[in-house]
């Protein structure tokens, strides 16, 4: 048995009008071919649905079940019809982003509260963690994107975003916190406290100790830049963070000045994977973004649009 949509909807449609006459004009095709498409769907099912008179169309025993049946299917196509459609149009799914802790907790929420404006039906994933992890998850297909740091690869387009200049964090008595600007080699004669090597923090303040050709050893290192603030806090010694990794840091005490010779920054951009069209929903959330850096939305201190 193998009914087609089209004669399951040409069916109830004269099963619900009593009329082959008024069915043919509802749905705007001949009243000849309804009633083969109605004989066709009788044939394979092997009973008769309706019982005709020049005047009247009544329903069997098996046409009331049929009818049942096929409003159950055509309404169900509609509805999924509908449903593809606003995918389609990106009003419905689930936008998966894999970004940095900073990205998500002081980048990303006004632009999600934005974007969840213009489409209620549509989540946000966000998954965040260290750079490698959140670049991993866009080539193996768990990210739509992401916003991260790295550089581009032959698997991965990058599209620069925003970028966050490094500064010295200290307490708030501290003998340099009186200086309007501290140097990386000011930093590496004091007490270091550094984040763990697999974060892109480590990488970039390792740079810069390098490119002054100063040893920094640090006198501690924590992989959760909220610890690494605790630490500060408590006067163990200071650090080194990008501008927008500051509010994870914790209630302090705490101060910070910009970092100069060499000045530092960050770049965080948009990494998707190359040659690979986004789905609609992701790709609106991507314009909701560019809307943001298109009208200079206010950024935190020390954080600029690329």
């Amino acid at each position: 048995m193998d009914s087609t949509l089209r004669q399951l909807a040409a069916y109830a449609a004269v099963a619900r009008m009593g009329s082959f006459t008024a069915a043919a004009t509802q749905l705007c095709v001949s009243q000849s071919s309804l009633s083969r498409a109605v004989a066709d769907l009788e044939r394979q099912v092997g009973a008769r649905l309706l019982e005709r008179d020049t005047r009247n169309v009544e329903l069997t025993a098996a046409g009331v079940e049929a009818l049942r049946i096929a409003e159950q299917i055509v309404n169900a196509h509609q509805s999924g019809m509908k449903e593809l459609e606003r995918f389609l149009l990106g009003e419905s799914g689930t936008v998966a982003v894999a970004t940095l802790p900073s990205v998500a907790a002081v980048l990303l929420p006004e632009v999600i509260l934005d974007f969840r404006r213009q489409r209620p039906q549509v989540a946000v994933q966000i998954m965040d963690g260290l750079e490698q992890s959140a670049l991993s998850r866009v080539l193996t297909g768990d990210a739509d994107f992401a916003i991260t740091t790295g550089e581009p690869s032959g698997q991965l387009e990058h599209r620069p975003l925003v970028r966050d200049r490094f500064v010295a964090v200290l307490p708030p008595h501290h003998a340099l916190s009186d200086h309007p600007e501290i140097t990386w080699d000011d930093l590496a004669r004091e007490p270091f406290l550094a984040v763990g090597r697999d974060s892109s923090v480590r990488r970039l303040t390792d740079a810069a100790f390098a490119q002054i050709e100063a040893r920094s050893v640090p006198a501690a290192e924590a992989g959760n830049v909220a610890t690494v603030g605790g630490l500060v806090a408590a006067g163990l010694g200071i650090t080194a963070m990008p501008a927008l990794v500051l509010p994870l840091l914790g209630a302090g005490p705490f101060t910070h000045r910009p970092l100069v010779e060499p000045t530092v920054h960050r770049r965080l951009d948009i990494a998707l994977r190359a040659h690979r069209p986004l789905p609609p929903a992701a790709d609106r959330f991507l314009e909701t973004l560019r809307e943001f850096r298109a009208r200079r939305h206010e950024l935190p201190a020390g954080v600029s649009w690329v």
